[in-house]
């Protein structure tokens, strides 16, 4: 994965934005490390958070056709964001399959 696959990261969820991003205020202020963060900002969309030396992390969740769109930019705490993503139930990737095709229809190029 190059450097800006991890800095900006995006996930399919079921759950609702204001559910996505209660998740997140808890996933990310509850750690006692080197990676623990604080809130900093948050809106009906977002949630920014600080972090060692400084470091943004921005959660950001949006509905979409049917699913939340939920976005994770840092720089730092990539693998971080990938985890707490792996927290949220997952949109199930459905096939749209054409009709099965009768032996009389005849195929044109």
């Amino acid at each position: 994965m190059n450097q800006s696959q991890r800095t900006l990261q995006e996930f399919k969820t079921t759950l609702p934005p204001a559910d996505v991003l209660a998740r997140a205020k808890s996933f990310f202020t509850r750690r006692n490390s080197i990676y623990a963060t604080f809130l900093e900002k948050e809106s009906a969309n977002h949630a920014t958070f600080r972090g060692q030396g400084g470091e943004e992390l921005v959660i950001a969740a949006r509905s979409e056709h049917g699913f939340t769109l939920v976005t994770g930019s840092t720089y730092i705490f990539d693998m971080q964001v990938s985890r707490f993503f792996t927290t949220l139930p997952a949109v199930e990737a459905t096939e749209l399959l054409l009709p099965e095709r009768k032996s009389t229809d005849k195929v044109t190029a």
